[in-house]
């Protein structure tokens, strides 16, 4: 029902076109400075599965001690005992994982406009987005976010919600490791939310403390085309990825007290659509006259905003002529958003850790059958 409220969302917005929107928490990201970076961390193959939850005693204790119903204690706790007997899963269990995320992202209407989605997606997005081809550091594998300083990284600003909602996750199926849980929690929240199918598969194991990537690695929303490339040629990305991965800004808003920034980018903030590169090229886009950090607002409603690094997008000539192809045709968006998207969930993790040779298609809520979900 998620996907389908996505798409008559999108409808409904295709035909009304600018309207106000009223904010409420005044999103989406924090970015930083350039730093140093560290020698490669030696990884282990041989850890994988273990490294996939060796948590049993806990899941166990959380079986006997927890207050939640019987019926979802049960189940937590079934999950704990596969952890103890070396449970190796498969594909079905992971769309356990994806049915549990997708349950929750509409089930608390107060927090933004009524879905985690967009925070869940930024949670999978910057725990990958410090890849660095050079050293191989980074990435999703170790899913270092979860230790500081990296937590704490300005780029990482109000990710401490995502990390919670996702611990309860965690708590029902403590045998899968949290960067395979971080970048699915990202695949359910684009293919719940009206986004194309995105391939994933698992593989990616618990790191520690030592494996923790330096600040600077993610993009600073101040800065300009040359910036963008920096980060992102870093990661392997060419320019045509640069804009399909700036995207995801169709979803979600920034929030004073994280970014510093305020607003959303779309009239739709949880819907994916190619509506992001439609107004970027369609309004008329003004210096916003405020006490915050330089961003943009669109002139004709003056609700809606963009970044530095959005605006940069249609000021560079190597990067507008995609801004002009997804805005005209939404699926090629779809496309390259999905495959690019796939890439980024991958970086940091060694082919060898990967569990299936090919990634797999996750069934969507609306599309299984009842009794399956």
């Amino acid at each position: 029902m998620q996907a389908l409220r996505a798409s008559a969302r999108r409808a409904v917005l295709r035909a009304a076109g600018p309207r106000s929107l009223s904010l409420r928490n005044p999103a989406f990201r924090r970015f930083t400075t350039e730093a140093p970076k560290p020698e490669a961390p030696k990884s282990s193959n041989t850890a994988l599965f273990a490294g996939l939850g060796v948590v049993a005693l806990a899941g166990a204790g959380y079986f006997f001690f927890s207050s939640d119903s019987a019926e979802t204690t049960a189940k937590k706790g079934a999950q704990a005992v596969k952890v103890a007997a070396n449970f190796v899963p498969a594909k079905e269990d992971y769309q356990k994982v994806y049915n549990a995320i997708a349950d929750k992202l509409e089930k608390d209407p107060e927090y933004d406009d009524g879905s985690y989605g967009p925070v869940i997606l930024r949670l999978a997005w910057h725990a990958s987005g410090t890849y660095d081809k050079e050293t191989g550091t980074g990435g999703s594998n170790y899913a270092t976010m979860r230790f500081a300083p990296e937590s704490l990284h300005g780029a990482n600003a109000g990710l401490h919600l995502a990390r919670t909602y996702m611990e309860e996750i965690k708590e029902q199926f403590p045998w899968i490791s949290y960067g395979d849980l971080w970048t699915l929690g990202g695949v359910a929240a684009i293919q719940e939310m009206g986004g194309p199918t995105v391939h994933w598969r698992p593989g990616r194991i618990d790191g520690t403390a030592d494996n923790v990537t330096p600040d600077g690695r993610l993009p600073d929303a101040t800065q300009g085309p040359k910036h963008l490339r920096d980060i992102f040629y870093r990661m392997g990305f060419n320019d045509q990825e640069i804009v399909a991965l700036s995207g995801a800004h169709a979803l979600g808003r920034c929030h004073t007290d994280r970014s510093g920034f305020d607003g959303p980018w779309t009239f739709s903030p949880v819907t994916i659509s190619n509506e992001y590169y439609r107004l970027l090229l369609d309004e008329k886009w003004v210096w916003r006259k405020w006490d915050g950090p330089k961003q943009l607002q669109d002139k004709t409603t003056k609700s809606l905003m963009m970044l530095p690094t959005d605006y940069s997008l249609v000021q560079d000539k190597a990067f507008k002529p995609w801004v002009k192809a997804y805005a005209a045709d939404e699926q090629l968006f779809f496309q390259d958003f999905a495959k690019v998207i796939e890439t980024l969930f991958e970086l940091g993790v060694p082919r060898a850790q990967f569990v299936s040779s090919e990634g797999w298609a996750m069934k969507r809520k609306e599309d299984q059958e009842p009794e399956k979900k």
